[in-house]
């Protein structure tokens, strides 16, 4: 740490020490183009293996299963990173799929019930109906970073959830006569759903961690905070979700960003690497997986960091427009994204987003 803390002065001088830590990557000039270096160079350099090569040279934990990629079905494994400790009393390794360039950890999760008939709801109701498996996964979710206070983590979680909406103003911005659920992931503090309400929606919740529920369906708005990484068969629960949704319905998506310049930058100490998380995804990925569950676009709206958009800490001149130039060319720490479950919702929300069609 002291080495590349050294380093990084003797290459951009103090000044940037002052800048956020979450910040330094997109504020410091050349960076982002060092870190696509990097980053082509360990594609490049590291090898892809068959399944059963891979398997034979894994350690295998009791509550772990090995998987091939959830999006395209493909068998092959490039393992990237490999972090002591994240998982419980195990390693957590993640592989990249050679095919379609999805990241996610394998070995992964073992669903608890994986002999369950499927039913009208997400199969990640399923892996976290057991009380276990609910622990290991749900046992780090916060949208601090650093070991916040309670009080302090609601805020900074309520803040988030302001400005992602605003994010998507025109579908947020009154709710008056729309429904919303939020498909989240254990209990939580319900501090999202007295937001939305607030904003004049009448609101529902999915508890992913609770078992297989029913939903009638039939909303205008579901929303997926840092849910979307925890989904252990995306496709089949993207679909199921997509079910639920009114015609001219649409979806939030808040969930880590793999194409980002902290990963490539941090590698095995990327944040993002949490213990509950499986899959990550890049705006590429994403729009994969959104195209093959059935949403016919989707738009992105760019995340500059929840303390930058609420002016908490302001980065002068150069460096804001560089933080919003290398942000916008996809490499922010989180994606935000809203799918429109069919044409009549592109039509309706997606023209003033600048969206894209995916079917």
């Amino acid at each position: 740490m002291f080495a590349r803390r050294a380093l990084s002065r003797v290459v951009y001088g103090s000044r940037y020490d002052r800048v956020p830590r979450n910040h330094r990557s997109y504020v410091r000039p050349g960076e982002r183009l060092a870190r696509e270096v990097q980053w082509r160079l360990r594609i490049g350099r590291t090898p892809v293996m068959r399944f059963q090569d891979y398997r034979e040279r894994t350690l295998l934990e009791r509550t772990e299963e090995f998987v091939t990629c959830r999006l395209c079905g493909e068998t092959r494994q490039q393992p990237l990173f490999q972090r002591a400790g994240a998982g419980r009393g195990g390693t957590y390794r993640v592989v990249r799929c050679p095919a379609c360039g999805l990241l996610y950890r394998n070995p992964a999760v073992r669903p608890a019930t994986p002999d369950v008939p499927r039913t009208d709801v997400p199969y990640a109701g399923l892996l976290y109906a057991d009380v276990p498996y609910a622990d290991l996964l749900y046992a780090d979710v916060s949208h601090a970073d650093d070991g916040a206070a309670p009080d302090r983590a609601a805020d900074r979680r309520r803040r988030r959830h302001r400005l992602t909406m605003d994010a998507f103003g025109p579908v947020f911005s009154s709710g008056r006569g729309r429904t919303l659920l939020d498909a989240g992931h254990g209990a939580g503090d319900g501090i999202f759903l007295r937001l939305a309400r607030e904003r004049g929606f009448d609101t529902a919740r999915l508890d992913l961690a609770a078992g297989p529920v029913t939903a009638a369906g039939g909303f205008d708005v579901i929303t997926l905070w840092s849910v979307l990484a925890r989904l252990p068969r995306p496709v089949e629960d993207l679909r199921c979700l997509r079910g639920l949704l009114a015609p001219g319905g649409v979806m939030l998506i808040l969930t880590a960003n793999a194409a980002s310049l902290q990963l490539k930058a941090y590698g095995n100490g990327w944040t993002g690497f949490r213990r509950g998380n499986l899959m990550f995804y890049s705006a590429e990925t994403l729009v994969t997986l959104l195209s093959r569950t059935g949403f016919a676009g989707v738009a992105f709206a760019p995340f500059y960091g929840d303390d930058v958009e609420a002016g908490a800490v302001g980065l002068p001149g150069r460096m804001g427009r560089r933080l919003r130039r290398n942000v916008e060319a996809g490499g922010g720490k989180m994606i935000r994204a809203l799918a429109f479950a069919d044409r009549e919702a592109v039509h309706r929300w997606g023209e003033r987003l600048g969206a894209r069609r995916s079917t």
